[in-house]
């Protein structure tokens, strides 16, 4: 008989709740920067809380916190791959008023 060599990690419903708080708490602080002029740091905090939430999620709702390395792996690099498309997007958007034409 094979032995199942995957550990399993059973977290604690207060770790949930908590993390479910934290995003609650996330989107009334979002909707709350939302009305405050902040210029252009609205978009960056907005961005900031939001990319916090979604590491929330990764982490604790999709277990990666937990998970094997090859699986850190598959993450990062995912992370990688979206940070290189948004700079090349960013590179674009920002150089284009450079090119003339005719």
């Amino acid at each position: 008989m094979s032995e199942n060599h995957q550990h399993t990690h059973i977290v604690p419903l207060s770790v949930y709740y908590t993390i479910f708080a934290a995003l609650l708490v996330g989107t009334a602080l979002t909707v709350w920067v939302a009305y405050i002029d902040l210029g252009a740091l609205n978009t960056v905090v907005a961005l900031a809380i939001a990319c916090t939430k979604a590491t929330l999620v990764v982490l604790y709702f999709m277990h990666v916190k937990y998970a094997s390395k090859l699986t850190w792996a598959v993450v990062s690099g995912s992370v990688f791959w979206l940070l290189i498309l948004l700079a090349l997007t960013f590179n674009d958007y920002l150089t284009r008023h450079l090119l003339t034409y005719g």
